[in-house]
């Protein structure tokens, strides 16, 4: 392994480092506006941008694109609540591989459940456990992308010596895009699954046939 394929596993390492968990502790106990929300959210989340300093988080637009999308509940006298910033958390992460019909059939329950339920159940405690099972995540993902890495130094081992760098490389790429696929193709299944049991259910609740 060359000192330029070291250099880049190790960015690799510490672009995964920079992946924050909001904790519920780290958002404010205040309602906020709109332009509170967005900083916030830069704040908190512009270190695993692709582009720090320059990628715009969140802003006034997709917020309110949301809300018509019904993907987040409407502010309550222009202000949003401590659910509200919980919810385009989810979406934050959501969008980049999702759809917007696909965040609505996975999150409209949650909502419609848990946000400002009042019980002793609330979105809190689903937010907290969802990305409590994603922070311990990081560290079995760090130990998969290493192997995916080193397996990809392994490949193309005929081809020219002055393409080799690229091309492991792309092999690399691949390894990892291919997974995405994966997870993405049984994300979109269960997500399917999930609008057609809500399809039935609210039949059932018209007395009509699924």
């Amino acid at each position: 392994m060359t000192i330029d394929n070291d250099d880049l596993l190790n960015s690799i390492r510490e672009s995964l480092d920079r992946v924050k968990y909001i904790s519920p502790e780290d958002i404010p106990n205040i309602d906020l506006y709109m332009d509170q929300v967005t900083t916030f959210m830069d704040s908190r989340l512009q270190s695993s941008a692709r582009y720090p300093g320059r990628d715009k988080i969140l802003t006034k637009t997709m917020i309110n694109n949301y809300a018509k999308n019904d993907l987040l509940p409407p502010p309550v006298k222009k202000k949003y609540s401590r659910e509200h910033v919980m919810l385009l958390v989810f979406i934050y992460y959501y969008k980049g591989f999702l759809s917007i019909s696909d965040i609505q059939t996975l999150l409209g329950p949650i909502t419609e459940r848990y946000f400002h339920n009042g019980q002793a159940y609330n979105l809190e405690d689903i937010y907290r456990e969802a990305f409590g099972m994603e922070d311990k995540m990081l560290q079995s993902m760090k130990a998969d992308v290493e192997e995916k890495f080193k397996i990809s130094q392994e490949a193309f081992q005929d081809a020219p010596e002055e393409d080799m760098d690229f091309l492991h490389k792309f092999a690399f790429i691949c390894m990892l895009g291919f997974d995405v696929y994966l997870k993405k193709l049984m994300i979109e299944k269960m997500i399917d699954e999930l609008a057609e049991g809500g399809q039935r259910k609210k039949a059932e609740q018209n007395g009509k046939n699924p």
